[in-house]
């Protein structure tokens, strides 16, 4: 059985249509700027004042702590308190990676939030409805503010229609205001719940519905203000400018492209043009960006760099444990964004003109060809930065020092290029902050082999294409001659930018081409005979015995490289299940959790394990995974276990009757099972007629001959004849001792299960086995409260009130009579909304079908 990979092309064309959009935002550009050199904008950049500029940062901090204000609220919309430093710290985190990356994004507002909120104890849905709550006060405002502006100061010149324009404009304004009355009006009459598509709502309060209002109002009108203060002298007053902004932030926010660059720029230089020179509005966009997106994102890097290297010093280990969990799984992430933004700015270095002040110094020290090659290096680790942020992103050692050295080429390059202290220095700090938190990147994989999402080339493609955009208007009034390629002169900006833009471009080719040939990972299929016969090799010296599942051969099966390794897994509509965590050496176990999970969204599905232990946890939120508790494993100590004493009263009389009744225990060794195959199986059959049960499969083990031939199995006899049979599974180095199936007799005794698991033991400790595994009790130990999830509380209501329909009653307490050590075992997935059709599809692989499950 073979599966063909399910891929979403909206989310495959999505990224590559913004590169399209912001493509077409760099023509327009080049088309509005064409009669300005670049030295009119770099002039009037330097003309904005100090006065100015400090006002904008003043008006952007204001935006950023109002933003802090959405989440506030959103915590008394959900009714649950929570330290305004901790919303602060999550907001401002959140919103500046939002900002900069958009729908493209690495770290989405909404994945930052559940990582921090999650681990102060509130529960997904509680979380989604924070977001939920946030991303209605954020249009709220808008719809307002733009219904305001669009009604009070139209612009004049936005539609072809300088008569009609006004009038649609105030229309679209009255329409705006209609749907924010809308809203105030049935959060007063309709205070219940109600459903919208497929979501159960309920509206805040009308004095919280006015709170989203205001706050996201003063959010957009601060932001708004921060590029205003920038403008050179002009007529447009700002309640025009509102409007304008409004659209063209709305624009970008269509246009999927990260932090709407280019597009918003395009956008209001084209609306702008009438009231002030094309040079000045450039070079006030740009220096808004910096202020509004690039400065915060540099600080909300800083900070998370911060936080890593205070969580490494021993005295102040306390510091916050969860915060320290929190970074460990964001700082992969971070520092793929921040190896990004690295990388564009070594390229766009390339592409500007030398200022030739700052070098003069250096020509008579440094060659001109070192000068040439440093240009050259620069660009060309600018791209592989690019490249190498993916790999960052997923934690490969590879990426760490190839970035390392990146960083240390493109530092000196820009100091050679053109002594570049600015950049040089970010890139410094970015160097310094990923040398110390070298812990995080400990993979060790190929960079060719790990899958890269379309987002990611969509951005590779975005910078690159925005880097060789700038040059060719930089350079556009330069004659193209073929001899350009070969000058190599002090000022010969124009050929070094053609030749840098030329290597950055063959790297990305180079790149491309070298993943075409990486090793092919065929679509999973049900296992063979030679694969069962080495995952047998491998369970048998396997810890933990539920490496014999594996054997069932439901399962497909993913070996490591050395072959010493495995994963078993099934499949269920798009959730790909891995039964327990991976079975073999222990040094490949990251390595096996990282190729499932890539495996897994290769085919376009959720990754997810089922049934791990506490041992490798750590890894797993690694990969920015969600984990849930859903039951306890019991294990007895076999060294203690004994009949005597008066907490085994009942164990001792009911062993003792039996044994007198003259029923027999006996261990059929694997080579022996063949011949009594047919009396295994009439009990079998038997025992599932009376039971009013089918095989179940996947975690648990079914009736069949080949199987259970690989296995010794314990039977009862009375006067020759088999009444009870269960096989067994050994561990490695006697480990473990557990049995899956145990079935038996209509004719057998009362007691016939505790007599058989007494046997058992007592035989595992007169061979020196250490423990014996229960298996688990589903849904057991979770406790609800305000700290576990909202799939906590539902597990433990069924636990307690549901065991019937479950099939789980008495499990625990049948259990607890051996006296044994309880584990936890988890669920780790995407979690999220995908949680209730990914507990769909495992009860479905287990049972048979969701029917069946129903069914009983």
């Amino acid at each position: 059985m073979f599966i063909s990979p399910k891929y979403n092309f909206r989310k495959t064309l999505t990224p590559f249509l913004a590169v399209v959009l912001f493509a077409f935002a760099i023509f327009l550009l080049h088309k509005l700027l064409k009669q300005y050199h670049i030295n009119e904008i770099r002039v009037a950049f330097h003309s904005i004042s100090t006065y100015k500029i400090l006002l904008s940062i003043s008006f952007a901090a204001l935006s950023y702590f109002v933003l802090t204000l959405y989440d506030t609220l959103a915590f008394q919309y959900i009714g649950k308190p929570l330290a305004h430093k901790k919303i602060s710290l999550t907001s401002f985190i959140s919103y500046t990676f939002a900002n900069n990356t958009g729908s493209l994004s690495i770290l989405t507002s909404s994945s930052i939030r559940y990582r921090f909120y999650s681990s102060w104890g509130f529960s997904g849905i509680e979380i989604a409805r924070i977001v939920w709550f946030c991303m209605t006060s954020f249009w709220l405002g808008y719809l307002f503010l733009a219904g305001i502006s669009f009604l009070a100061a139209p612009p004049a010149h936005i539609f072809s229609f300088p008569v009609a324009q006004k009038a649609i404009l105030r229309g679209i304004g009255f329409l705006f205001l209609l749907l924010v009355g809308s809203y105030l009006i049935t959060s007063l009459i309709r205070r219940e719940s109600f459903k919208l598509l497929k979501w159960d709502l309920t509206l805040p309060s009308p004095r919280l519905a006015l709170g989203q209002i205001a706050v996201a109002s003063l959010d957009l009108l601060s932001a708004a203000g921060a590029l205003y203060v920038l403008l050179p002298e002009m007529s447009l007053p700002f309640g025009s400018f509102i409007s304008l902004f409004l659209l063209a932030m709305m624009l970008g926010l269509i246009s999927n492209v990260p932090g709407g660059l280019g597009v918003f720029e395009s956008v209001m230089l084209l609306m702008l043009t009438p009231y002030a020179k094309g040079s000045d509005l450039i070079s006030v966009l740009l220096l808004f960006r910096s202020i509004y997106y690039l400065l915060p994102l540099v600080l909300a890097i800083a900070l998370l760099g911060g936080l890593q290297v205070h969580s490494r010093r021993a005295d102040i280990a306390r510091v916050s444990a969860t915060i320290q969990k929190i970074i460990s799984v964001m700082i992969p992430q971070v520092f793929a964004l921040a190896t990004l933004v690295a990388g564009g700015i070594l390229l766009f270095s390339g592409t500007m003109p030398r200022l030739y002040s700052r070098i003069s110094w250096l020509i008579g020290i440094v060659p001109l060809p070192v000068l040439e090659l440093s240009h050259f290096i620069g660009s060309l680790a600018g791209m592989g930065l690019l490249i190498l942020a993916s790999g960052l992103r997923r934690r490969l050692d590879m990426a760490y020092f190839l970035a390392i050295i990146l960083l240390v080429l493109g530092i000196v390059s820009s100091l050679l290029m053109g002594l570049n202290y600015e950049e040089a220095t970010l890139l410094a700090v970015l160097l310094f902050v990923l040398s110390v938190s070298r812990r995080q990147f400990y993979r060790r994989a190929s960079l060719l082999a790990e899958p890269i999402k379309p987002e990611w080339f969509g951005v590779l493609l975005i910078v690159l294409c925005g880097s060789i955009g700038l040059g060719l208007f930089i350079y556009r009034h330069q004659s193209y001659t073929h001899e350009l390629w070969w000058q190599f002169a002090l000022h010969g900006d124009a050929p070094r930018f053609m030749r840098a833009s030329v290597g950055a471009v063959a790297v990305i080719c180079f790149f491309a081409i070298a993943r075409l040939f990486k090793t092919y990972q065929p679509p999973p299929s049900i296992p063979h005979q030679e694969e069962l016969d080495l995952s047998a090799s491998i369970a048998a010296k396997a810890p933990d015995t539920y490496a014999y599942l594996a054997l069932l051969g439901d399962k497909t099966l993913l070996f490591s490289d050395s072959r010493k390794s495995f994963l078993m897994y099934g499949i269920k509509g798009r959730s790909w299940i891995a039964m327990g965590d991976p079975v073999g050496d222990e040094q490949e176990t990251e390595e096996l959790i990282w190729k499932f999970k890539n495996f897994a969204e290769h085919f376009g599905c959720w990754p997810v394990f089922y049934e791990v232990g506490s041992e490798n946890l750590h890894r797993y939120i690694d990969l920015g995974m969600t984990v849930l508790k859903i039951g306890e494993d019991g294990h007895v100590n076999l060294a203690e276990f004994t009949l005597t004493g008066s907490n085994r009263k009942s164990l001792r009389y009911i062993h003792h009757r039996l044994a007198k009744e003259g029923y027999q225990f006996e261990i059929i060794p694997s080579e022996g099972v063949p011949f009594i195959m047919s009396d295994l199986k009439a009990i079998s059959d038997e025992w599932l007629i009376e039971k009013k049960v089918g095989e179940k499969g996947f975690s648990l083990g079914f009736f069949n001959e080949r199987y259970l031939n690989n296995f010794p199995v314990a039977v009862v006899r009375s006067q020759g004849r088999i009444l009870a049979f269960a096989n067994l599974w050994q561990g490695g180095d006697k480990l473990e001792l557990s049995i899956d199936l145990m079935r038996y007799s209509n004719n057998a005794p009362h007691g016939i299960m505790d007599f058989i698991f007494c046997e058992i033991m007592l035989w595992g400790k007169s061979q020196n086995f250490q423990w014996f595994s229960l298996g688990m009790v589903p849904l057991a130990g979770l406790e609800p409260g305000k700290v576990a999830s909202l799939w906590g509380n539902i597990g433990t209501f069924i636990y307690r009130h549901g065991e019937d329909f479950y099939n789980f009653k008495g499990l625990r307490s049948y259990k607890d009579k051996f006296d044994p050590i309880w584990q936890p075992k988890y669920l780790v997935s995407p979690g999220g909304l995908q949680l209730p059709a990914i507990f769909a599809n495992l009860t479905a692989l287990i049972g048979g079908s969701l029917k069946k499950v129903i069914a009983k």
